[in-house]
């Protein structure tokens, strides 16, 4: 449905270091890197893009991630927590939402709301 996302972040670096750890387990990499940006998706196609920014943000963002297994969800969320996240929703199966929607949150540096998802 989208073609790629892009994110304002206040510490390029910082944001870099928690998406590399947090999309890992999903099977995602750092494509390109500047000083002003990063690309992250499958490898050589970038889909999430970082840009450094000192603009105030109104409103912080949602993204889902789509996960191949309960694991990985496992490790995006204990990574994440590892690489400076806050947890927002330990991993486990979010009934409300369908019966087998399993799925972690994560807050980001920025303030927004990453999730990784699988439903089999």
């Amino acid at each position: 449905m989208y073609d790629h996302i892009g994110l304002a972040v206040k510490d390029i670096a910082l944001s870099v270091h928690f998406y590399t750890a947090v999309l890992a387990p999903l099977g995602y990499v750092l494509c390109s890197r500047d000083e002003a940006s990063a690309g992250f998706g499958p490898k050589d196609a970038p889909a999430l893009w970082l840009y450094a920014s000192n603009k105030p943000r109104p409103a912080a963002t949602h993204v889902a991630f789509s996960a191949s297994t309960h694991d990985a969800v496992d490790r995006f969320h204990a990574a994440g927590i590892e690489a400076g996240g806050r947890d927002n929703g330990a991993p486990g199966i979010r009934a409300d939402y369908a019966p087998t929607y399993y799925a972690a949150f994560l807050v980001d540096p920025d303030g927004n709301n990453v999730e990784a998802t699988y439903m089999r």
